[in-house]
């Protein structure tokens, strides 16, 4: 009977040492929680220090406006120049033609996918 007791005691002692670890592992995981929630980490901040966090977002935003831009030198042929402004006039000509003659076609077209339509709604299905 001794034998028993003692078993039941360490059985006992078990589960209590269970019981107090899983608590730790319970305030572990919410003190982790708590440290990684950083939408809350910034509210809270934000409202504790917001002339600071105004004043960053002032100055950061002051630093990209004003910040030296790099000015690169472009070279031009004047040759090449001709050549490019004569293509972009005939790619816009070809272009207007082509939107003219779509809003011309337009309709034949519409017209055409719509008989197409009636008729292959019209046709009795067949049973297979």
């Amino acid at each position: 009977m001794a034998k028993t007791s003692r078993r039941n005691e360490s059985i006992d002692e078990l589960r209590a040492e269970l019981a107090r670890s899983r608590e730790r592992l319970r305030h572990d995981l919410r003190g982790l929680r708590y440290e990684l929630d950083f939408p809350a980490k910034f509210r809270r901040s934000f409202r504790q220090q917001t002339v600071s966090w105004l004043t960053a977002a002032a100055a950061v935003g002051a630093l990209i406006a004003l910040a030296p831009m790099r000015k690169r030198k472009v070279y031009v042929d004047a040759k090449n120049s001709r050549k490019a402004k004569k293509k972009l006039v005939e790619t816009g000509f070809a272009l207007a033609a082509l939107k003219i003659a779509a809003s011309l076609v337009r309709p034949v077209i519409v017209e055409l996918v719509k008989s197409r339509l009636t008729d292959f709604a019209g046709r009795p299905r067949r049973k297979t």
